[in-house]
């Protein structure tokens, strides 16, 4: 290692502890293996400056290290006996077997602790021997409105031509993150695997939208069907079923179909089918039609509430 641990982490020797902690976190984001994995010459140097910030991002050791009680690499320089005792028993100052009985109260932040504000959980231990998780990875996969409501097995292609198999679960949301534990990065040195996070896009449906649990359909309607009334069979996201519209059905009248809605994956319950009714008139309309709207008109005339 240099012998000047300043000049390795680039900063003066009277650097303040926060200057120190900042010159490491650039250095160690801009050369850990996991950013450049095929660099060697960067490599060797992020093990410098990890030894480097052992020592000097530790206020224990780098006062010792200014006062030349140990090397750049931690060792001791000299030996120093006291009131008797032989030679090794103690260091200038006080310093010796039992003085860093306390050493971990109010210490400035270490190797690991860099590396766990870095990385998150990524890392463990400090100094040469830590391990390191593996990076997280992030795919987007698209599905359709039905695979999202009822759940689907897909298979996701990564970026170097290997393949993902997840499952969806049913009732998955557009923007939902599907996390897959350990199929990221393999970890370092030991480190656990990261993981895939899966982020959902839901493709549009030609005739239903979602509300939370609840699935929105419009339904259109005949005049006589509306007029008289009857069953009509309607589209659900699990199949077909029979929808009873009264006599004088108002177009925006809305009907609850129970249970056909989507399934909260928090908490099982499945919403409902909310059916909004569209009065449609047909394309012509003949003299016959005319000729008895007009004569009903005469008798029956009534005010829709426009006012």
């Amino acid at each position: 290692m240099a012998d000047d641990l300043y000049k390795v982490l680039g900063v003066a020797k009277g650097a303040r502890d926060d200057e120190i902690r900042r010159a490491y976190r650039r250095l160690a984001k801009e050369l850990h293996p996991d950013v450049r994995p095929d660099d060697h010459a960067a490599n060797e140097r992020f093990k410098l400056v990890t030894a480097a910030y052992d020592i000097l991002g530790d206020a224990t050791k780098r006062r010792r290290y200014d006062d030349g009680e140990i090397d750049s690499q931690g060792e001791p320089v000299r030996t120093y006996a006291r009131n008797g005792a032989g030679a090794g028993a103690g260091w200038p100052g006080g310093y010796g077997a039992g003085a860093g009985a306390g050493a971990g109260v109010g210490r400035e932040p270490g190797v690991g602790d860099i590396f766990s504000d870095l990385f998150g959980r990524a890392a463990r231990g400090s100094g040469p021997g830590f391990s390191l998780r593996g990076q997280d990875v992030r795919y987007t996969l698209e599905i359709d409105f039905l695979e999202a409501v009822g759940g689907a097995k897909k298979r996701v292609t990564m970026p170097e031509g290997g393949v993902l198999d997840l499952t969806v679960p049913e009732g998955v949301s557009d923007g939902q993150v599907l996390r897959l534990k350990g199929k990221g990065t393999p970890g370092l040195r030991g480190g656990d695997h990261g993981d895939a996070l899966v982020e959902i896009h839901v493709r549009s449906h030609p005739k239903f939208k979602r509300l939370g649990s609840d699935i929105l359909l419009d339904l259109p309607i005949t005049i006589d069907e509306a007029v008289l009334g009857g069953k009509i069979e309607v589209n659900t996201v699990s199949g077909r079923v029979s929808l009873q519209i009264p006599k004088g059905t108002s177009s925006g009248r809305i009907f609850r179909l129970k249970g056909k809605g989507v399934r909260n994956s928090a908490d099982g319950n499945v919403g409902d089918q909310l059916v909004t009714i569209r009065i449609v008139m047909p394309e012509t309309v003949d003299d016959t039609l005319s000729y008895f709207l007009a004569e009903w008109r005469q008798k029956h005339a009534y005010d829709p509430g426009r006012d």
